[in-house]
């Protein structure tokens, strides 16, 4: 530990005498410095020993002494050493009367004790202690390295660094989930900061916080976040937890974990990218029709995956109109810049905590993924799209809210488009994979047309074709289909819209059409023969019938 007046006071060589200020001997000494002048405070940074022999003040003169101690203790000085023999015999009452009143300690110096004896006294011991805590710090980093290099790899790393700095330490995988912590009690801790971690995630790598102590926990701690990753992106977040700011040997510690933290992360991120370079020749092969070869190719990495039902996953970034559809590197950054990074990183990393077999491949601007039936990552991916609704619904809400009728001014700058637009297949089994991708693909288109984040296929196969008929261009048809019709019935000549769709909805009943209308059966005949010279086309052709019903359908309010 730094030097303190009372290390000082018992340094047999110094004799120096406690005059004032004795409950105050265990403050740390930054330095020792010599000043004479009337007010030193301008060249004083905080911590010194101050060292006089009253030279150009007078230490006899109580209001004085007053004032110089008092202006001592407010720019920090620790301490005042006063050589007597000098210009005084003995320190004046003056003085030590102003030192106890202010709280200051107060050294008496004897005249065969040089000033430089004490100002080297405090050099050594600063460098004895700088000394001490590199050495610690040399030692802590081999202690941590052994336990990197083992076979419990990070969870005995944290455990080394907690037992080091005397408190706890935790790492958050890429998602910002606690992934291992040290001791186990301070899994519960750690978890309580995914909000700030989550905020450290957002900025640029290397990136730090602190967090101040939690008011509410009994044992108040000291929080240090740590971002770990050699790129702009935040791969890993490592957090310790003390009761004290961390000292120059713990700082050794603490920077050695990040770097060994780091070089773990980044070589699991290599083998990921040569996993995620045999999942891409795996998929083609389950797309080409050929699960055998795919099988072999995949061994036991994927190898689980292709034997049970699986699901195939196709993502892509949302962009807004008028934007070009383009991929940012998964290395962007995390969060809204890098949405089909975040994706990723989720369903990896709630498959690999119940070691659950995930296949993951970046295609272009798209995401593939198949992830086992009812598995974590499928869960994932359905919270992960929740999530990007709820973030949806707040962002109108707060558009909503400005674009009031008294402040008209505010621009709506964000719509709530989702990042992400996902399509999920149905169950399937590897010898279908090829099906399972179309499905995958014609949820997607499902789910951009109705503005949905997520949209399964068992939904599009079980609902109604009609929502599917919501797009301009099919409006388009409709529209162009019937406004013979409806240029007719401007006319006033007769209503042979409403009667078409009457007929149409009786099934060609004429009975039951004319009545829906109120009018005879040959009339409703009448304007049918009319619609048929009108469109050219016949009314017997079961396509005409069912092209005039969805048109009517899709033009319908």
């Amino acid at each position: 530990m730094p030097p303190t007046l009372a290390s000082l006071v018992h340094h047999s060589a110094l004799k120096l005498t406690v005059l004032a200020g004795e409950d105050r001997l265990d403050t740390p000494v930054r330095w020792a410095h010599v000043s004479e002048l009337v007010d030193p405070v301008p060249w004083m940074d905080g911590g010194e020993l101050l060292l006089i022999t009253a030279m150009k003040i007078d230490a006899e003169d109580p209001e004085a002494m007053r004032g110089y101690v008092r202006r001592l203790v407010r720019a920090g000085v620790v301490g005042l050493g006063f050589a007597v023999g000098v210009n005084y015999e003995q320190v004046p009452n003056a003085l030590i009367e102003a030192a106890r009143a202010e709280g200051l300690p107060l050294l008496e110096v004897p005249r065969r004790t040089p000033f430089l004896a004490i100002t080297k006294a405090v050099s050594a011991a600063i460098a004895a202690d700088q000394y001490r805590a590199v050495t610690a710090g040399f030692e802590a980093q081999r202690e941590l390295t052994r336990a990197a290099l083992g076979a419990d790899g990070p969870a005995a790393l944290l455990a080394r660094l907690a037992a080091h700095l005397g408190g706890w330490a935790a790492l958050y995988d890429a998602s910002g989930a606690v992934v291992a912590a040290a001791p186990e009690w301070a899994e519960r801790r750690a978890a309580r900061l995914s909000a700030d971690v989550e905020r450290l995630r957002e900025r640029p790598a290397p990136a730090s916080a602190v967090v101040g102590a939690d008011p509410d926990d009994e044992g108040a701690d000291r929080v240090e976040l740590q971002s770990l990753g050699t790129g702009r992106r935040t791969r890993a977040v490592l957090a310790v937890g003390t009761d004290a700011p961390l000292g120059t040997a713990d700082r050794y510690a603490v920077h050695s974990a990040v770097a060994l933290l780091t070089l773990t992360t980044e070589r699991s991120r290599a083998l990921r990218d040569a996993e995620q370079r045999l999942g891409a020749a795996v998929l083609r092969m389950l797309l080409a029709g050929e699960p055998e070869h795919a099988r072999t190719v995949a061994g036991e990495l994927y190898g689980g995956l292709l034997d049970a039902p699986f699901r195939v996953l196709v993502a892509e970034a949302a962009t807004a109109p008028g934007e070009t559809e383009a991929a940012e590197p998964r290395d962007a950054g995390p969060g809204p810049h890098d949405p089909l990074g975040g994706l990723a990183d989720a369903l990896e990393t709630a498959a690999s905590r119940v070691a659950e077999p995930v296949l993951v491949v970046p295609d272009g601007g798209r995401l593939i993924v198949l992830a086992p039936d009812g598995g974590a990552a499928v869960a994932a991916c359905a919270e992960h799209a929740r999530a990007i609704e709820t973030r949806r619904s707040a962002a109108k809400s707060r558009t909503t809210a400005a674009r009031t009728p008294r402040d008209r001014t505010v621009p709506a700058t964000d719509d709530g488009s989702p990042d992400v637009v996902l399509g999920l297949s149905a169950p399937n089994v590897a010898v279908a994979a090829a099906t399972a991708f179309h499905q995958a693909e014609q949820a997607l288109s499902v789910a951009r047309r109705r503005g949905r984040v997520l949209v399964e296929h068992e939904e599009v196969a079980a609902g109604s074709v009609l929502p599917l008929l919501a797009d301009e261009a099919v409006r388009a048809f409709a529209d162009g289909m019937l406004r013979a019709l409806r240029d007719h019935d401007a006319t006033g000549r007769g209503d042979l819209v409403a009667s078409l769709r009457a007929w149409l909805s009786r099934h060609g009943q004429w009975d039951a059409a004319a009545a829906d209308l109120g009018v005879h059966r040959h009339t409703l005949r009448y304007r049918m023969r009319r619609v048929e010279e009108i469109l050219g086309r016949s009314l017997d052709d079961p396509d005409v019938r069912m092209e005039l019903w969805l048109a009517l359908k899709a033009t319908s309010k």
